[in-house]
């Protein structure tokens, strides 16, 4: 399967960069009790810091704003994924476990401040290739209603779209039937390469653990705007 940047935004936003997490053999299941506490805990810990700094303030939250701005989309109206979740928390609705998949996947975008998808391989059909929405782009989302996406980037197969760093589409979605898993990190652009590496390492090497199989990294980016695996 590859996995590319579309060339046109690339070349109107050289500064974006891709994180790419392809998991094989892997087992989902209810997290184990130490995820949901180690998840709650940091939960309630945001909360009390978010008494004092605004959700808009926070370094990755600010800087995914600017770019969904430049992109062309209203950041006000069209939250990305990660900034939903940290304006929950500011109002103590916090996060209930769904299933491993997901738990880790949502801890991950609230640790690193950053939008971040994770799609079953299976139901993806022959590529993936991330680009910008128009009008008429749009799926039925995770949030129960069918979603627009213009002006905002997407994940689209040979079927349509499928992801976003706004809302993601049911037809993907990681079940607890998922045995192979794409996540994709929609890095903060100011990161370096190295430290977006070290970054995918990490959270690759932490799902590994709970979910054991095997995963490989990597990062997309106007050096190399494309990978096959």
């Amino acid at each position: 399967m590859e996995i590319s940047i579309n060339q046109s935004l690339l070349a109107q936003h050289p500064e974006l960069k891709i994180g790419i997490i392809h998991y094989t053999k892997i087992v989902v299941a209810e997290s184990p009790q130490m995820i949901k506490g180690r998840m709650q805990l940091y939960q309630e810990n945001l909360y009390l810091e978010l008494q004092d700094h605004p959700v808009t303030q926070l370094e990755g939250i600010a800087e995914w704003r600017k770019l969904w701005k430049k992109l062309g989309a209203d950041p006000n109206r069209y939250r990305h994924s990660a900034e939903s979740l940290m304006r929950r928390i500011s109002k103590q609705n916090y996060l209930t476990p769904l299933h491993s998949g997901v738990d880790l996947n949502n801890f991950f975008s609230l640790q690193y401040e950053m939008p971040i998808g994770l799609y079953d391989v299976s139901k993806i059909k022959e590529f993936v290739e991330i680009t910008l929405g128009h009008e008429e782009v749009g799926y039925e989302g995770l949030n129960g209603r069918f979603n627009t996406l213009k002006n905002i980037l997407y994940s689209r197969d040979e079927v349509g779209g499928f992801g976003s760093p706004f809302v993601d589409s049911t037809r993907t979605a990681v079940t607890e039937e998922t045995t192979e898993a794409l996540q994709l990190f929609y890095l903060r652009p100011s990161l370096t390469n190295e430290a977006a590496n070290d970054l995918l390492m990490s959270a690759g090497k932490m799902f590994n653990q709970i979910h054991g199989g095997d995963y490989q990294i990597a990062l997309l980016s106007n050096d190399a705007p494309s990978t096959t695996l």
